[in-house]
């Protein structure tokens, strides 16, 4: 068998690393477990602290909501009552951990995600998403913010019920501050904006495209470091969701939608994923050649396969990744979202 187009390594321009593809290997022997159906589970869980009117754990009592609800996260990673710490010396430093967690619940049925949801219903949470933002643009306490969803239990979701969390703090993001950093250079030596460049060279290829309207285009990077990794992206300039209209917010949240609805059918399960929102900081500073994006990291590569980090990944830095990017945006790109059974 050619190990043509299945044995190199590619730049990965947002990281500035390579990665190293050995699809050739997937071949191999595999003894893993099988597609999986959703299991039943009830549309409510007595036992859930985040399901409609039940107590969660310091003693405050949900409201029986009908659509999204959000609330300040009982066990937050940052809070603005954090204590505070003693000033230490410039290699060994420490400050008290300021900011703001949420979580934000997408529906009351605990037996939910947002593939299985309506599209109008996922809408509703994309608003409450750009809703969050304006708030915190607004405080001059928060200078960063992630939206991110862990889902599924392979990536340790530490409660099934559906939703995400809002991290708001008073530091740069690394990731983020990395590919403003990247971004900057390249229009200094390029005279071209990164991302725009990153989507013209996916639109002229096709073959990594996963969905796609007027408004968003969805896809495999060339540079994808996961089997079924996705960045979705707003056509136009946006440094984050505050600025998107209300149309743009819809078609971006429909070429979500589609894509996380492939990803479920490829394999007939609920497919894991983690999600990131990526949007340059509200600290009142322009951030011109950033283009917020949502990144989607599955960790299955194959039915029951996970994507563990080992040597390369944990050890060196370096991601080594066993199968193209190519031919996970194919199983993708064959699919009839419109069949899509699971619909609630």
């Amino acid at each position: 068998m050619s190990s043509i187009g299945k044995w190199e390594k590619r730049w990965h321009p947002l990281r500035e690393e390579w990665v190293v593809y050995s699809a050739h290997r997937n071949n191999r022997p595999w003894q893993g477990a099988g597609k999986a159906t959703p299991k039943p589970a009830p549309d409510f869980d007595a036992n859930c602290y985040l399901c409609p009117g039940n107590k969660r754990v310091h003693g405050s009592i949900n409201p029986v909501y009908k659509d999204v609800f959000i609330f300040e996260n009982d066990h937050p990673v940052v809070a603005m009552q954090a204590p505070e710490v003693p000033v230490t010396n410039s290699l060994y430093r420490k400050e008290r951990a300021s900011g703001i967690a949420k979580v934000v619940c997408y529906d009351p049925r605990h037996n939910i995600t947002l593939s299985q949801m309506k599209l109008p219903e996922v809408v509703k949470v994309f608003d409450s998403f750009q809703q969050e933002m304006l708030a915190f643009q607004k405080n001059p306490a928060v200078h960063s913010v992630l939206i991110f969803e862990n889902k599924g239990e392979v990536v340790g979701v530490s409660n099934p019920h559906p939703h995400c969390q809002i991290y708001a703090v008073d530091f740069p993001l690394k990731l983020v501050s990395q590919q403003i950093r990247v971004a900057e250079e390249y229009k200094r030596v390029h005279h071209k904006n990164i991302f725009e460049d990153i989507i013209a060279h996916e639109q002229r290829d096709k073959s990594r495209i996963v969905a796609e309207n007027d408004f968003a285009i969805a896809f495999i990077p060339y540079f994808a470091r996961y089997a079924y990794e996705v960045m979705i992206f707003p056509k136009a300039a946006h440094q984050s969701l505050i600025t998107f209209s209300e149309a743009e917010l819809r078609w971006f949240t429909a070429v979500f939608h589609q894509t996380v609805r492939k990803l479920d059918m490829n394999f007939e399960m609920d497919f894991p994923y983690v999600m990131s929102m990526m949007q340059a900081p509200v600290d009142g500073t322009d951030y011109p050649e950033f283009r917020m994006h949502c990144w989607l990291q599955p960790p299955y590569r194959q039915p029951g396969l996970i994507k563990y980090l080992a040597g390369p990944e944990i050890g060196a830095g370096n991601f080594m990744a066993d199968t193209m990017p190519e031919d996970k945006a194919a199983e993708l790109q064959q699919i009839n979202v419109a069949a899509y059974l699971w619909e609630r």
